[in-house]
């Protein structure tokens, strides 16, 4: 499996969208039957059918609420197609030139399945107004990115993700782990703090993405629709990426070793690398 449009590359243009709102939306990565087969990888996640002999990173159990978001972190230890999605070297490149780096590995992936509510208004599965380097702030360095796939036509509907322009250039803000506060108002209040704060929605035909930077915050309202809003999502990160030593707890250090040290690379089997200038 690779990704579709194999012939586009980065322009001087795309550059500057990226570096001037925090985001950019690619061409079409992913043909319909990639889509397919990947819309069918999440009914097989959720329903712990996995490939390979392993163990998922965090194993997904249903909860009470029906209509909550469900979030699997590295999907691709347990799931062919979802390895192939986020590991492809195309991809890397693209990220590489986004963030002007020489290498690019994946820092995780993650499967989303935002289920639609239709008219009914509990669990609506907001996603809070959030920065992704919040989580990630045992990484040596904010120059990374997510690419968000979308399987199928996103927007304001079915609860797509909306940016907010040129936040990336605000630096890191405290507490923007906010991932899962629904109160979509008091973070707006919280983080805007006389900033301008112009929202802008990302509007995806199925199998394009959204590139993001790490610090550009972004979040998403209710899937208003009857059908879930499924999609893949590939962090990545330059291929320096190192642990920044006991600044807040990450899953990703365990994967150093059990005495890891500040300036350790993020590398080996469990960062693998999409793209470098130097092979070949």
């Amino acid at each position: 499996m690779t990704l579709a449009n194999r012939q586009y590359r980065i322009t001087e243009q795309d550059k500057i969208t990226f570096n001037r709102d925090g985001y950019w939306i690619s061409p079409r990565l992913l043909s319909d039957d990639q889509i397919e087969r990947l819309r069918e990888t999440h009914e097989r996640i959720w329903s712990g059918d996995y490939d390979g002999d392993g163990y998922p990173m965090h194993a997904y159990k249903p909860g009470a609420n029906p209509d909550a978001l469900r979030k699997f972190d590295n999907g691709w230890w347990i799931n062919d197609e979802v390895r192939d999605t986020v590991t492809d070297p195309l991809m890397g490149e693209w990220a590489a030139d986004l963030l002007e780096v020489e290498e690019i590995r994946l820092w995780h992936d993650q499967v989303i399945y935002k289920p639609g509510i239709g008219k009914r208004t509990s669990g609506v599965g907001n996603v809070g107004w959030h920065q992704d380097f919040g989580y990630w702030q045992c990484a040596s360095t904010t120059n990374m990115v997510t690419v968000w796939i979308a399987l199928q036509d996103t927007d304001l509907t079915n609860g797509g993700m909306m940016t907010i322009l040129g936040s990336h250039k605000w630096g890191l803000v405290p507490d923007s782990d906010a991932f899962f506060n629904q109160d979509m108002d008091h973070l707006r209040n919280k983080y805007s703090d006389g900033r301008d704060w112009v929202e802008e929605p990302c509007i995806l035909k199925a199998g394009q993405a959204s590139f993001h930077h790490a610090l550009t915050f972004h979040g998403s309202g209710a899937n208003s629709t009857d059908d879930p809003r499924l999609s893949i999502v590939a962090h990545l990160m330059p291929g320096e990426t190192a642990y920044n030593g006991r600044v807040q707890a990450h899953d990703n250090a365990k994967f150093l070793g059990p005495r890891p040290k500040k300036g350790q690379k993020f590398e080996g089997p469990y960062f693998p690398t999409l793209f470098s200038r130097n092979q070949g």
